[in-house]
Order: structure tokens, then C-alpha cells, then sequence
């Protein structure tokens, strides 16, 4: 259920929706948009009817969501939320489509250092790598841990571009926060309801991804975890599903981008290399999502791919990076957007 306020409602009539609801049981989630202001209930609502705020003072109109995913719902936000990183110096769900590109592993610090320099004078706004890596075998490359981040924000003081990075369990969380400007949820931890709980309790913007076999309204539920706690920064990321086909890694769900788009106000985030796992195939799947209206890109760069640790094959070069940074714009241009600068998003 939502409380719609008027055009103008006060703070003291907001305020007095909220201690009516909370006095009734109900869980109050103020939504603050640029043409109205809704007070979200969740919780038991059986004890309450439209009557029960239609009379206050301030009270346009009280409405049931139909849609499981209450407070992530166009209903509850028409406005497309915004999510501000490193304190505003990127922006993520506006006009401009923000890039975040870098190794899949951090290998070392001169590695991710180099990467960060070579992306942002591409054009790119974020840097991505990760620290700790969840590997389908044990033997695999895990990640520097704690060292990797280190290195992270040793890139970021070198260059000024935020950083994304992985975390992978609850008692993680906290020392990541220290580390990251945005904290990312594998795939494989998407349906990690303890971890999403963790993450929505803490206020720096995470980035969701969808599970391998998840379904959109799957993965939308999960977001609606961490929006519940508190944390409505948000992204959802496009990363490819299982599907019966084999020639490439996974199946990029192209549609899934408009869909999310229609059905709730949240960024979406399109990655090609994991939804592809070929690197030929990343730009085109890259200037797709633009087209499809992504609010911003994922992308692997490794300066020598075929000896990364990690995911190499899916991986660009830094030289195919910086050409498809060129033609991103071209697209973006296209469709009424721009691709996000680092000389525009950057103090």
C-alpha cells in the first residue's frame, strides 16, 4: 500500500502519515521524487483500508500495489531514482550512460593502476576489478582479498575514479564498505538473503546481479531484500542467463533491460562480457544495450588477455576498449543520451 501525498504536502503532514502507520504495525518507507511524495507501507496491512489515511491532512489518495515488489515498483516511484556514487561525482539513471570497465581479478597494483589510467582516458567513469573472486572450481584463482582492495584505492587515488568490487559474504560487508564506492553481488549470490539483508543495512550503492538461472521478477524480489532494509541505491545488472545454447557463454537477455525499465524505477546495468564470454562479440551486445536504453555498462579490459588470470577470453584489450568508447557515443547520441565522462562526473 501507498500513501500518494499532494503537490506541496509538509513535512508535518508526512510526518503524520508515517506515525499513524507505524502506530498500526506498519514497516514506513518515505519516497521523495521530483513530482510527488509517497509514504510506502509494508508489513500487515490487514487492519487498514483507504479510509484509514484518506482524511489526513496533505493525503492525495492511498493505493494497494498489486505488484510483489512493493517499493521498487513504477507505481510506488514513476521517477526514475538516480543513484549518486563517490558523493555525486558519477551519477547512475540519468541522461548519461556511465561506463564501469576493468580486469575481472586484480592481479597486482602496477596491473589495476595501469588499467585505471588507460579506461579513464578512454572515457570510462568507474573502475571494476575484483578482490575476491567466487571460481566454479576450488583450484582456481580466488582473488588477493584484502590486498586487492588495497590496490583498488591506490588506483582510485591515482585517477579519481570510483571503484566497484565484489563482496561475497556478510562479514564482509563492512570491510569492503571501507574499500568500494559500490558494492556488487555476483550472480552466483543473488538469491544470498542473508548477504542482501547485510548490504541493505550499510548505505553504499550495490550493484545486483542476476543469477544464471534467475527470472526478472526473481531478481527483482532480491533488490526489494535490500531496499526493505533501508538501502535504495540499487542498480540492477543484465549479466546473461543458462539457457540450452552453446555458443557463447551464457544468453544475453537483451529484452530484460526494457523490461526492468518498464517495471521498476531502478538503474539498469548491462554487462556483455559475462553475458556473452567472447570478446568479439562484446561490442556489438554493448552498443545493443545502449540502444535498449541500459543506464550503464559493465565491461572486462585487460591490457594482455590471454594471460589474465581470469576470464581473459571474454576480456578487450585496452586498445579494443578506447575504440568502443568511440562508438558508444555515436550510439548513445542516437537514442537522445550521451556516454558519461570522466571530465564531466569527476572533481
Amino acid at each position: 500500500m501507498i500513501v500518494v501525498m499532494k503537490p506541496g504536502a509538509t513535512a508535518a503532514e508526512i510526518g503524520a502519515v508515517i506515525r499513524k502507520a507505524e502506530s498500526l504495525g506498519c514497516k514506513t518507507h518515505p519516497i521523495y521524487g521530483d513530482n510527488r511524495t509517497v509514504v510506502a507501507l509494508v508489513g500487515d496491512l490487514t487492519r487498514l483500508t483507504r479510509e484509514t489515511f484518506d482524511q489526513m491532512d496533505g493525503v492525495l489518495q492511498t493505493m494497494r500495489i498489486q505488484e510483489p515488489y512493493k517499493l521498487l515498483s513504477r507505481t510506488t516511484r514513476p521517477d526514475n531514482t538516480i543513484i549518486d556514487i563517490a558523493e555525486g561525482r558519477v551519477r547512475v539513471g540519468g541522461e548519461a550512460v556511465v561506463v564501469m570497465a576493468g580486469p575481472c581479478s586484480v592481479e597486482g597494483r602496477s596491473q589495476i593502476i595501469e588499467i585505471a589510467h588507460a579506461i579513464k582516458e578512454a572515457g570510462a567513469t568507474v573502475l571494476r576489478g575484483g578482490a575476491f573472486k567466487p571460481r566454479t572450481s576450488p583450484y582456481d584463482f580466488q582473488g588477493l582479498g584484502l590486498k586487492g582492495l588495497e590496490y583498488l584505492a591506490d588506483a582510485r587515488a591515482a585517477t579519481g575514479l570510483p571503484v566497484i568490487t565484489e563482496v561475497m559474504r556478510e562479514e564482509q560487508v563492512q570491510m569492503v564498505a571501507e574499500y568500494a564506492d559500490i558494492l556488487q553481488i555476483g550472480a552466483r549470490n543473488m538469491q544470498n538473503y542473508g548477504l542482501l539483508q547485510a548490504v541493505g543495512k550499510q548505505q553504499k550503492p550495490v550493484m545486483l546481479k542476476r543469477g544464471i538461472s534467475g527470472t526478472i521478477r526473481e531478481l527483482l524480489m532480491c533488490a526489494e531484500y535490500i531496499v526493505s532494509n533501508g538501502n535504495y541505491n540499487v542498480l540492477l545488472c543484465e549479466r546473461g542467463i543458462r539457457t540450452y545454447e552453446t555458443a557463447t557463454r551464457n544468453t544475453f537477455d537483451l529484452n530484460a533491460v526494457p523490461v526492468l525499465k518498464q517495471q521498476t524505477h531502478l538503474p539498469v546495468v548491462a554487462d556483455p562480457s559475462h553475458g556473452t564470454g567472447l570478446r568479439e562479440l562484446v561490442p556489438a551486445m554493448s552498443r545493443a544495450a545502449v540502444a535498449a536504453g541500459a543506464d550503464a555498462l559493465i565491461l572486462e579490459v585487460h591490457p594482455d588477455p590471454d594471460n589474465a588470470v581470469s576470464d581473459g577470453r571474454q576480456s578487450l584489450t585496452l586498445e579494443e576498449f578506447a575504440t568502443l568508447m568511440q562508438s558508444l557515443r555515436r550510439v548513445a547520441e542516437a537514442v537522445d543520451r550521451t556516454i558519461a565522462a570522466p571530465e564531466m562526473v569527476l572533481a
